[in-house]
């Protein structure tokens, strides 16, 4: 990617949508048992988030834990939770702020493991904007594109300085996030990934000032997991599918230039700074046991959800929260 391009996240990833999957098998398809047949539907199109699973697909261990899965991206980034719950895909890669709203509107789902265990969303701006502090945002427009839980985040945010959105000018920005911030449309933007739009601003040379929302009164949260209908959440082919990620995501953090060559194969759109850049910042927020779950910490979470008008009541773990035996 030539370095004079901004591209949003939605861009970017857009880029991978007819990327192809060359995995060798360990274990021929054919020889595995139509009950141990997984589809797998992803949040978005190929994009270093997904890391485990490409290499597991990648080096054969899907196969060496008896299992064939199929990997499709979503037409409609809002569906795959939802077709989970219909029965038309078997798991889903969704988010954990999305599952406890989802669960409370009466959809069976279950959290059955997780990819990305901290969040990835913050608030960002510009070094030049003169904003370092959340008290500097005030008075300023700052872009948003999603409303509900992005406003949520940033309500909380500009509480621990004593502001309220009445203090800010939100502005819709349709996901044109460094954008909106390079052609000085806005002063931040609530949204922005930490392991994209701080790499694409840096390759604009530009320095960015990060708000994490963790450190801003948000309790802590797991970014990306793995959902499935509750009434098969506790199927062994689920367990097996998450020892291939553990697995895979060990392979990655032992030799993650081997990784990043697998992860590129056959998919050279994806071979450029913004990708490389985003492939090892997103390394370190991999879950290294994607089975693993903090019952407490995804409770504080509903509680949030709850006091922020985003959930009816806050559930206990146990409604969502399923841990798959093999």
């Amino acid at each position: 990617m030539a370095q004079g391009n901004t591209l949003t996240r939605r861009t970017l990833l857009a880029a991978a949508a007819l990327a192809p999957f060359a995995a060798p098998a360990l274990v021929r398809a054919e020889s595995i048992s139509p009950h141990d047949q997984l589809t797998l539907l992803l949040d978005w199109y190929i994009n270093p988030n997904h890391a485990p699973v490409l290499i597991a697909h990648a080096i054969g261990l899907f196969p060496e834990h008896g299992l064939n899965v199929k990997i499709v991206e979503p037409a409609d980034p809002n569906d795959p939770p939802k077709l989970v719950a219909a029965g038309q895909g078997d798991i889903a890669i969704s988010y954990q702020p999305q599952l406890h709203m989802q669960v409370d509107q009466g959809l069976p789902l279950a959290r059955i493991g997780v990819l990305v265990d901290t969040p990835l969303n913050m608030l960002l701006a510009l070094s030049d904007s003169g904003i370092t502090k959340i008290a500097d945002l005030k008075g300023k427009r700052i872009g948003n594109s999603v409303g509900g839980f992005e406003d949520a985040l940033l309500k909380t945010m500009l509480g621990t300085a004593g502001l309220t959105l009445a203090d800010v000018e939100l502005i819709n920005i349709n996901f044109a996030l460094s954008q909106s911030l390079l052609a000085g449309n806005v002063d931040a933007v609530i949204g922005a990934y930490r392991n994209y739009e701080l790499n694409i601003l840096s390759i604009e040379g530009k320095t960015a000032v990060p708000f994490f929302v963790e450190q801003h009164g948000v309790p802590a949260y797991d970014e990306l997991i793995f959902v499935a209908n509750k009434d098969r959440a506790a199927a062994s082919t689920h367990a097996r599918f998450l020892k291939a990620i553990e697995a895979a995501t060990a392979f990655i953090l032992n030799d993650p230039k081997a990784a990043w060559d697998l992860f590129i194969k056959g998919r050279p759109q994806l071979d450029d700074e913004l990708n490389r850049r985003a492939f090892a910042d997103t390394l370190p927020r991999l879950a290294h046991v994607p089975a693993a779950a903090d019952p407490a910490r995804y409770e504080t979470f509903a509680r949030y959800l709850n006091d922020q008008g985003l959930i009816q009541s806050a559930r206990p773990s146990t409604d969502y929260l399923v841990y798959p035996k093999a």
